[in-house]
């Protein structure tokens, strides 16, 4: 479904810019402003045009924040978090060193941090144990009774942030009434970018500890927990959830099986063959080709290489190789909502596996083309998105016992 560029990397992430408009994360015309002065496939007029319009939008927001108009100051500070997070999107070149790249980050999570206090429900900055560090969070309420409420946890993917979490579920949810607990883990925001820690393939070893945690908040219902994973998180949630049982249900937005197959299909056989055989000394030099050919190859392979803690594509692509959820797939036991898209750029076809290979209760629900919701996560249909997603909880919990 073309939006605004031939390139379907910039417009794809066009598209989830301008989605989060429905939340507060976007406003059109600002959008096809911006997007009107960006060549396709021009990183550097990208990150150029993106940057001026979240400078722009945040230089209101701080405005109207010294004139003490909270709504303006919370919507422009809004957008300018999303816009930060968009400007930087594409910088991959050495991301650990890149003054540039941090400085966007920062500004999109310090935007976002403003803009939360101004929310009209509360937002509590949190930092969940993790071994011997902390995760940085956000548990979002829906009033300020302390009343214990069913609760998702909002776990992010490949690239998403923690401040993306309001726009892509959180504000949905507590208009429904749910709170919601949302983190970076690793190889996420700002975890990977000011901890240095990188994906790993056992995530039950980082949802069994925000698990804990939300168990100690006195807002959450400990018998209605809900674990929702987005992206790449389709696959992290699915994989925590076959070992970690104290939830109540289990959303995959979208299912991703086998992320390793997704990398490997993307690829020519011969050159999947030398990077699994390890003849990197043939296979970079096709690799820098196909990255110099394909804005989505380029940005996938330097964002996975810093986020996996790879010392290249190729030994990124081989460190994705355990990420899949064959022989644990049948141990997930609570009732999983499985998404699909249609037109699904990374995962076309990946959810259908996961449906297939459950044997909890389960359901599958394809988001498709003609209804606008066919793209990679349902960018562009996050309402009707949400709407299915939180009918779907909301029948599972009014299904459970009264305590």
């Amino acid at each position: 479904m073309k939006f605004l560029f031939d390139d379907e990397s910039f417009d794809f992430e066009t598209l989830r810019a301008a989605g989060f408009a429905c939340y507060g994360g976007a406003e059109l015309g600002e959008v096809l402003t911006t997007a009107r002065r960006i060549t396709d496939g021009d990183e550097a007029a990208w990150l150029r045009e993106w940057r001026a319009t979240a400078e722009r939008v945040h230089a209101i927001g701080d405005d109207c924040l010294a004139k003490g108009r909270k709504v303006s100051a919370r919507e422009a500070l809004l957008r300018a978090s999303n816009y930060y997070r968009t400007a930087e999107f594409y910088r991959r070149d050495n991301p650990a060193e890149d003054a540039e790249a941090r400085e966007l980050s920062r500004r999109s999570r310090e935007t976002f941090t403003q803009a939360a206090q101004l929310l009209d429900t509360p937002v509590r900055p949190v930092s969940i144990p993790f071994q011997d560090t902390t995760l940085p969070g956000y548990l979002y309420l829906a009033d300020d009774s302390g009343a214990p409420r069913p609760t998702v946890i909002f776990n992010s993917g490949f690239d998403s942030t923690l401040e993306e979490s309001w726009f892509a579920l959180a504000a949905a949810a507590v208009a429904r009434g749910y709170q919601v607990l949302a983190f970076d883990g690793p190889g996420q925001g700002a975890v990977i970018r000011e901890q240095g820690l990188p994906f790993r393939h056992d995530w039950e070893a980082v949802i069994t500890p925000v698990v804990d945690y939300a168990l100690s908040l006195p807002e959450v219902d400990p018998a209605r927990i809900a674990l929702y994973g987005y992206s790449l998180g389709g696959y992290l949630v699915a994989r925590a959830a076959a070992f970690e049982h104290r939830l109540a249900a289990l959303v995959l937005n979208d299912g991703l099986f086998d992320y390793h197959a997704t990398n490997v299909k993307a690829m020519p056989e011969f050159l999947a063959e030398w990077v699994e055989s390890g003849r990197d000394a043939e296979a970079l030099p096709v690799t820098a080709l196909l990255m110099a050919y394909s804005t989505t190859v380029r940005w996938a392979l330097r964002n996975g290489t810093w986020t996996f803690g790879a010392a290249s594509p190729a030994d990124y692509v081989r460190k994705t190789e355990p990420y899949t959820l064959a022989g644990i797939a049948d141990q997930i036991v609570c009732p999983t909502l499985v998404l699909d898209a249609e037109n699904d750029l990374f995962f076309r076809g990946e959810a259908q596996r996961v449906y297939d290979a459950l044997t909890c209760p389960k359901e599958l629900i394809v988001g498709t083309e003609a209804e606008g919701a066919g793209e990679h996560c349902h960018m562009g249909a996050a309402l009707l998105t949400n709407q299915r997603v939180f009918d779907w909880l909301d029948a599972i919990f009014e299904a459970l016992p009264v305590a």
